[in-house]
């Protein structure tokens, strides 16, 4: 008359497991989220006005242009040319 105690032993370990999972998923809904409201506001200056590109950045993304288009023509033309036009290509971009 042995009574089989692993069927027994199974189930409350179920039970806790789900217990468990339930304690935990009620932990979730309880805690706040966070909000996108925790970020400042950005000002309405920055978004309208953009930055001011200095003298000496506005050289330098000049030559890289002018490198990149001589570059493209295999360096056969006339640096000159290749700067004019990348001044003007750069003043297009930036305004």
């Amino acid at each position: 008359m042995a009574v089989s105690k692993s069927s027994e032993e199974k189930k409350p370990a179920v039970k806790k497991a789900t217990a468990a999972k339930t304690a935990e998923t009620a932990v979730k809904k309880t805690t706040p989220k966070k909000t996108a409201s925790a970020k400042p506001a950005a000002s309405a200056k920055t978004k309208s006005s953009p930055r001011k590109i200095s003298a000496e950045e506005r050289y330098k993304m000049t030559e890289v242009a002018a490198y990149f288009l001589a570059e493209r023509n295999g360096f056969k033309g006339n640096p000159v040319e290749y700067w004019e036009q990348a001044e003007a290509q750069i003043s297009q971009l930036l305004g």
